[in-house]
């Protein structure tokens, strides 16, 4: 058939609208569906390319995509199938502008229905035409604040200036007649800031005088809720150099910064003191400052909200309370990973200017409304640090990975770029630096890195780099002083693979407490446990094989609640056979199980050796990818758990030489973070423990930070006897 460009009636009306169908679980992947003359329908995978998913990806508010699906992977669609044999260059602004058979004419079956893998990154300003109007949008992209005191252009981030905005290849003024608070609120909320501060108009009015300005909006009139300037009601007039503002100025605003981006430490001190001590919301999961799962306490316990209705407003109103900016995307189906406990609340209905969530109206909930997948998830506005200067990666293969390289001052003060030492660097380090560079979480971080020998810097500028993980940039982190690094040579230093998305483990934690029970083994059953090295010390002076071990028992079951497939750090080649088992082992240590006194100090121990990761069973819809059979692949997918049965050897703690009294139960899973995760914090469970010396109970059993801080402290103060508030 000729291929004609599709001829479309909408094209000059209104935008296609395009959306994506058919996984549950991922908001930027599935079958690609148009709604053309009224109906949704699909297109054919025939000559469909990567250029044909770039385009679509486009629309949708991706940067790009990342690859594209065939033979109705997602599912098949129904109605018609309006495209078929599209084939775009890959620069069009729209699917409908690329070569087709044109609309509703195709020889295809749903059964080849096409679908689009987009990457997780949105275009910066899209606005979902849900929530903004695409056409009065689309003239304002980008907006900035201009100092004018030489002084406060350096700083960082910049809070008071000219607000201006882009214009074709330049920028231009707002009229400032009618201007209003409200209007300062809405742009501080889109360039990071929390709140408003008044500003000194007669300072800026000598200096704009001298300028010459060119206005571009006039008569702003926001309600002070908005998320984006473009969805306040507003006027565009052409920049003219004779239509002035007459009476009026550029607008000049000043904002408030959140605690986290405060120059003053003082200042700082006092409102993190208050905020901490009120703080009942937060975000977890998210690799970049200022996004993750919502939390909330409520009864000294944290839990999530449901997504329905979820919106930008509510959004917004979190990350205000967070000292954030105004929300840039309020996300459903728990795209930030799933959280645990609790599901506190739905239906959230907030009208913006509400000083927290808790004030605003929202239905409370039972676990039939809503489950962990629907768990609600934000990206806020963040201030402009230019964090992402002072670093790079260099010799990768792709801009994910490399080398890292920081950006410091020499002996003279001259700038110039040197290696980080890699002997103390970990995935710890490597998440605060993928996250300094806005490249996500880290995969891996590297103490050798001889292979991505890609530039010619060779001095080390850094060393004995310790981060707890959570900083923003590597400069927070603890670091020599004076550079010390053992082995200097230029092959040791530090590298990085940074990811979109990460694997985050968790335990069931009531299961543990409903499967412990106590089992006097006789040691005959027990030299394959001896030969793993699972029993405690003194096992090896008993009387073999007469004689017996008391042990612990409890079946553990680990889900990947994550956005990435967890799979072990050791590549197959080095995996371990144990015969007694039947089964390679991928991980030296997986899990430690420990059981601690008042104190914290351990009395028993039951590490896992070493284990054999395999999807044992998963959620409705998700397939198993994994078994330890046969030398197969071994890993956790997303949506999967790992069961390891009380009746499994090492599947307890040798408790033989403790003596009755209370304690505290624990279990860490990944415990040297060998493997990337995108919340190392709900990696731990604990459960006060009461020994009798013949029975075994446990209780208070949870992961991780689900309680609040105070009620943590009393968790660990008084093992076996918590305040009952908790329980």
């Amino acid at each position: 058939p000729s291929l004609l460009p599709s001829p479309s009636p909408q094209a000059q009306t209104q935008p296609l609208r395009v959306r994506l169908a058919g996984h549950p679980r991922k908001h930027n992947e599935g079958r690609v569906e148009l709604f053309h003359r009224g109906e949704w329908g699909t297109i054919c995978d025939d000559d469909f390319s990567i250029a044909n998913a770039n385009v679509l990806c486009r629309q949708l508010g991706f940067v790009s995509a990342t690859g594209w699906t065939h033979s109705a992977k997602y599912g098949k669609g129904q109605g018609k199938i309006w495209l078929d044999n599209v084939l775009c260059n890959g620069g069009e602004k729209s699917i409908e502008f690329c070569k087709s058979r044109g609309w509703g004419n195709s020889d295809c079956t749903h059964d080849e229905d096409a679908g689009v893998v987009c990457k997780d990154e949105r275009i910066p300003g899209f606005v979902d035409s849900n929530v903004i109007d695409v056409s009065c949008q689309n003239k304002i992209e980008e907006v900035r604040l201009r100092p004018v005191v030489a002084t406060a252009k350096k700083r960082l981030p910049v809070t008071e200036g000219v607000v201006e905005i882009r214009h074709r290849d330049g920028w231009a003024q707002i009229c400032d007649l009618g201007w209003t608070i409200k209007n300062t609120r809405v742009i501080c909320g889109m360039l990071g800031f929390p709140h408003e501060r008044k500003v000194n108009r007669n300072f800026y009015r000598l200096y704009l005088e001298r300028q010459k300005n060119s206005f571009l909006v006039h008569s702003v009139a926001c309600t002070g809720t908005e998320v984006h300037l473009a969805a306040c009601p507003l006027e565009f007039r052409k920049p003219n150099a004779t239509l002035s503002c007459e009476g009026g100025m550029a607008a000049v605003i000043s904002c408030m910064p959140g605690p986290q981006f405060m120059q003053s430490s003082g200042l700082k001190k006092k409102l993190k003191t208050s905020s901490a001590h009120q703080r009942n919301v937060r975000l977890k999961g998210g690799a970049r400052l200022g996004e993750g799962r919502v939390e909330v306490l409520k009864d000294s316990e944290w839990g999530t909200v449901c997504d329905d209705r979820w919106n930008l407003q509510s959004a917004s109103v979190v990350c205000r309370e967070l000292g954030f900016g105004s929300a840039k995307e309020a996300l459903t189906g728990a795209r930030m990973g799933q959280g645990m406990g609790p599901v506190y609340m739905n239906e959230v209905k907030c009208l913006g200017q509400e000083r927290s969530i808790w004030n605003c109206p929202f239905k409370n909930i039972t676990s039939e409304d809503c489950q962990h997948t629907e768990d609600a998830a934000v990206r806020c506005n963040v201030p402009y640090m230019a964090l992402e200067n002072s670093m790079r990666l260099t010799g990768g293969r792709t801009r994910y990975e490399g080398r890292v390289e920081v950006l410091r001052p020499d002996s003279n003060g001259t700038l110039s770029w040197g290696l980080i030492c890699g002997e103390t660097w970990t995935t710890k380090e490597a998440m605060v630096a993928c996250r300094q560079l806005g490249l996500g979480y880290a995969n891996q971080g590297l103490q050798e890195t001889w292979y991505w020998d890609g530039s010619n810097v060779t001095e080390m500028a850094m060393s004995g780099v310790k981060c707890t993980g959570s900083e923003v940039s590597l400069s927070q982190c603890q670091h020599h002083k004076s550079v010390s690094c053992q082995r200097s040579a230029a092959r040791f230093a530090a590298g990085v693979i940074c990811s979109e998305t990460a694997s985050d483990l968790i335990l069931n934690a009531p299961l543990v407490q409903q499967t412990v029970y106590i089992e006097d083994r006789p040691l005959h059953m027990l030299y394959c446990a001896a030969e793993e090295d699972c029993l405690s010390k003194s096992a090896a002076k008993a009387n073999w094989p007469y004689g017996h071990r008391r042990l612990l028992r409890f079946s553990s079951q680990i889900h990947n609640i994550g956005r990435a497939d967890f799979k072990p750090k050791a590549g197959r080649h080095s995996w371990v056979w144990h015969a007694c088992h039947g089964h390679y082992h991928s991980m030296d240590v997986f899990t430690h199980y420990d059981l601690l006194n008042g104190n914290g100090t351990r009395v028993a121990e039951g590490h896992k050796a070493s284990f054999c990761l395999e999807d044992s069973d998963c959620e409705e819809g998700v397939s198993k990818r994994y078994e330890c059979a046969n030398f197969g692949d071994q890993g956790i997918t997303v949506g999967c758990w790992d069961l390891y049965r009380h009746d499994i050897d090492c599947q307890w703690i040798d408790i033989t030489d403790v003596k009755p009294g209370n304690y505290i139960f624990q279990v860490v899973i990944n415990p040297n973070y060998e493997v990337a995760e995108s919340d190392f914090t709900n990696n731990a469970m604990r459960c006060n423990c009461k020994y009798d010396g013949h029975r075994i109970w446990l209780h208070n059993c949870h992961n991780g930070d689900a309680f609040s801080e105070e009620a943590e402290r009393r968790f660990e103060k008084y093992p076996g006897q918590l305040n009952n508030q908790v329980s």
